[in-house]
């Protein structure tokens, strides 16, 4: 559950810390002190999108941080186990921080670590359920009825198979229909792809080939001159008279002879004699290179023919000539598929077939799972409906096939959520038939409903009380009430019989000093409660009357 949350200089809070119990708590205030503010903090913990206008006018940013106790063999531990973010010193508390710059940049951390926002949107579904002042305007859209039924059902697994099945059915019916493309194709193709392709397996370019024939034109077409001057250089080496290896002998004689005197000659001469051997090594591997080369004009010939074949080809089919196995790789691929395009089609269309014969299996299991669910949740919401003032209220959630229509990563079925508030008249579309006020209360049954089976353990409800009143809110409040003994029940509310149901109360006020505005929240003791639901009963005076009412509230809640 939530046990601490501290806010700084976010809009127009600068500081803030609140300490939360188990239970049913209540936030109050007047309109505009700042109730949503707190839920809109939680948001931004949860990972909602941050903008820099919610940082206070005149700081550099925003502070927002939240602990939590966890049950770290749960959802939320297991989450954090998995992603190395557990408290290795307190396995059962996750710490959510959130930080929002002025220029609108913004970090996120967990347990000290910084995480993407992201991860607080994925961890903050184990943590926490926000049900919004406004959800009875999504509860008329068909998707989020789907939404509500499965969630309520715990059909998670089923909608996620037929999901799967409808999408690998749609991604083979592009397959399929992409080969019956292919089989329509011009007849005389596969003659034209054969014909290209011959061409290219007769010519059978291999790798470094281009390369290997280039190195060897250009040795072939210089053979004379390379014969001319390696000879010559060879009898310059040592071939002839008065070679460079005679001339180097006399040097290092010379010097070999005068060693004694002067250590630097012995040192030189020994360099020259190396030198030696290296010009006597070099002579022969020249001579051994000339020994194999020769003049041989055919087979020049054979290797400019094999060159200006390839460049032809290659200027043919507009690629360079390195290209053109890569090119025969292609046709050859695409030749197999216009030959077996038939076959191709075959089996695509016999694997469609088959998963389509196992998304209607699958579709078929989810909707009989859908309609066990909703009978459960259409009399749960009906019986709290008529606790909520509504005494002939039905609510009926009606399921419908779409026929033999292709296969959807929904399902096969119409979800609708039908009501009537009047005997003697049928259920009708939700949409069409409830009043404003009737569809504020229909959304709280329909969310009090839902929370009896989430496992979140915290549920914030921000002002769904809204649109009802008298006995009726004391009904909203003793069921929120009940709803705190299973789970961490957090209300802001304007409804003094809501907020007499509080095991813990909190009051929001707005404080302007000078020119800046300030929001304040105090922990309300029993004699404070009784102040401030005396605000929210009588308004500005508060009367005798209205504190001996606001009292009663008190006592009716705690019997």
């Amino acid at each position: 559950m939530l046990r601490h949350l501290s806010i700084r200089d976010f809009a127009i809070i600068d500081t803030l810390e609140l300490e939360f119990g188990s239970g049913f708590t209540v936030l109050t205030g007047e309109t505009g002190a700042g109730k949503s503010i707190l839920i809109d903090a939680l948001g931004l913990l949860l990972g909602d999108r941050a903008d820099s206008a919610m940082v206070r006018a005149g700081a550099a940013q925003a502070e927002l941080s939240a602990e939590f106790s966890v049950d770290a063999a749960g959802g939320a531990g297991a989450w954090l186990e998995q992603h190395s973010l557990s408290d290795s010193d307190s396995p059962d508390t996750v710490l959510l921080r959130r930080l929002v710059s002025a220029e609108g940049r913004t970090r996120a951390f967990v347990n000290g670590s910084p995480v993407p926002v992201g991860s607080l949107r994925e961890l903050g579904e184990f943590l926490i359920e926000i049900h919004g002042q406004h959800e009875h305007q999504k509860l008329v859209r068909s998707d989020a009825q789907r939404a509500l039924l499965d969630d309520y059902g715990r059909l998670h697994e089923q909608t996620r198979a037929v999901s799967e099945a409808a999408t690998t059915h749609a991604r083979l019916e592009r397959e399929l229909a992409a080969a019956l493309d292919q089989g329509r194709q011009d007849p005389t193709r596969a003659g034209y792809l054969r014909h290209q392709l011959d061409e290219l397996e007769a010519l059978d370019l291999k790798e470094d080939e281009i390369a290997q024939l280039d190195a060897e034109h250009r040795t072939l077409s210089h053979a004379g001159e390379l014969l001319q001057d390696g000879a010559q250089a060879c009898d310059a080496l040592n071939g002839g008279e008065d070679t460079l290896g005679d001339r180097l002998a006399t040097i290092t004689g010379l010097l070999e002879a005068h060693a004694e005197q002067l250590p630097a000659f012995a040192e030189a001469a020994e360099m020259l004699a190396a030198a030696g051997i290296q010009i006597d090594e070099a002579a022969s591997n020249l001579r051994r290179a000339l020994d194999r080369l020769e003049l041989d004009p055919a087979r020049l010939s054979a290797v400019e023919s094999r060159l200006e074949i390839i460049q032809d080809l290659a200027r043919k089919h507009h690629v360079r000539p390195a290209e053109l196995p890569t090119l025969r790789e292609r046709l050859a691929l695409e030749l197999a598929a216009v030959e077996n395009a038939a076959g191709e089609v075959g089996r695509i269309d016999a694997e469609r077939a088959a998963t389509e014969k196992r998304y209607r299996k699958l579709a078929d299991i989810l909707t009989l799972a859908r309609l066990k669910a909703a009978k459960s949740l259409s009399a749960a919401i009906t019986e709290i409906a008529r606790d909520l003032g509504m005494s002939q209220a039905r609510f009926v959630i009606d399921i419908s096939g779409r026929g033999n229509s292709r296969p959807a990563v929904h399902g096969d079925d119409e979800i609708r959520f039908d009501f009537s508030a009047n005997p003697g008249q049928p259920p009708r579309p939700l949409a069409k038939i409830a009043s404003g006020g009737e569809l504020s209360r229909i959304s709280l049954a329909v969310q009090v409903a839902a929370s009896e089976i989430e496992s979140a353990p915290t549920m914030i409800f921000d002002e769904v009380d809204s649109g009802v009143g008298g006995a009726t809110a004391e009904i909203v409040g003793a069921r929120l009430k009940a709803l705190g003994a299973r789970h961490q029940v957090l209300c802001v509310t304007h409804l003094p019989q809501v907020a007499a149901q509080g095991r813990g109360h909190f009051a929001i006020r707005k404080e302007v000093d000078g020119r800046q505005t300030y929001t304040r929240v105090s922990a309300l003791d029993q004699a404070a409660r009784v102040q401030e639901l005396a605000r929210m009963l009588g308004g500005r005076e508060i009367t005798d009357p209205v504190l001996a009412n606001a009292r009663e509230l008190l006592a009716r809640a705690a019997g």
